[in-house]
């Protein structure tokens, strides 16, 4: 799939570096950035980064209101309205873009839900898979016109998530039972797959595509977790609490692997693969494991398979 080994490359960054460390050294004055689901968790804090080091931000939101409350104090930044549910809300937001004639040097797809009630979205589909993937993937290929050629980078956040399940192509959308982990893995695996598949496809005009693994972090992702739950995994307390989990991030280090993956001069010359901890990852041990990239979320026969299942189904191919 990929022209990219799925190796380390020893980026000197790891699981405790933040977005300002790796964007230290890099000014992005003049790059525009579109992040979906930057106005909270990890996203938020991805869009802070990002204007920090002197990138203007645009973040398309659901709850524009709330967007607007939030990024309030944090120079260049617009919020405009984005629901990747709803194909329709996805055209108009990528027709009012691309009115305004800019460009785009960073697209970074985190927003995303997890783990939530079976939930049915647009003409029936399921909701993670539907939001996750389907909704990223009609907005990217939407977006291609204004998408810079020679150095833009496209980031799709999937997870360490995506080991709970490959694709179910007989049936992605649930319609028989439903399991909210394994949906949940399915559109993480989906998102891997997006990236490798658009790098193939956009790399020969010097665009490239990377997926990635944030980290664990307690964020408003949580929030169709019940409550139980949580505790029971050791994630809060009673009273609600975030308890001291090893392994666990910060928001400002979840986001540093996506703000790595769309702006670091390590990786010129590279994509279509999967990161983690600010580095490329490595294939996942045979022994199960939860950590680097599943070879069901890095072949190249299910990526093209899936790009022409979510081409069909939104009706949008940019490279057709």
């Amino acid at each position: 799939m990929s022209d990219t080994a799925q190796h380390k490359i020893g980026s000197g960054f790891g699981a405790t570096s933040t977005a300002d460390d790796v964007l230290r050294d890099i000014d992005l004055t003049g790059k525009l950035a579109v992040v979906t689901g930057g106005y909270s968790g990890l996203g938020l804090e991805t869009t802070r980064a990002l204007a920090k080091a002197g990138a203007q931000v645009v973040v398309p939101a659901r709850r524009p209101d709330t967007a607007r409350e939030n990024l309030a104090g944090i120079d260049g930044v617009e919020t405009d309205t984005l629901d990747l549910g709803d194909l329709e809300s996805v055209r108009a937001f990528a027709d009012r873009f691309l009115a305004s004639g800019r460009s785009i040097d960073l697209l970074i797809d985190s927003a995303g839900i997890m783990a939530c009630p079976q939930t049915r979205v647009g003409p029936g589909w399921e909701a993670q898979f539907a939001t996750n993937h389907l909704g990223h993937f009609a907005l990217a290929n939407r977006l291609w016109p204004a998408i810079e050629p020679g150095g833009a980078r496209i980031v799709s956040v999937s997870s360490r998530g995506h080991h709970f399940s490959g694709m179910r192509w007989d049936d992605v959308h649930w319609r028989d039972g439903y399991d909210k982990w394994e949906a949940y893995g399915q559109a993480k695996t989906a998102n891997v797959l997006f990236a490798g598949h658009l790098d193939r496809l956009a790399r020969d005009r010097g665009v490239r595509a990377f997926s990635l693994h944030p980290g664990g972090i307690l964020t408003p992702l949580q929030r169709h977790l019940p409550k139980q739950e949580m505790v029971d995994r050791g994630w809060i307390d009673e009273d609600g609490n975030v308890l001291d989990v090893e392994g666990f991030k910060t928001p400002e280090q979840g986001a540093a692997t996506q703000v790595w993956a769309a702006t670091s001069p390590q990786l010129a010359g590279m994509g279509g693969v999967y990161l983690e901890d600010c580095d490329i990852a490595e294939p996942a041990p045979a022994d199960g494991e939860r950590v680097g990239v599943k070879d069901w979320a890095t072949d190249p026969e299910q990526a093209a398979r899936l790009w022409e299942l979510s081409a069909r189904l939104t009706g949008v191919n940019a490279f057709a």
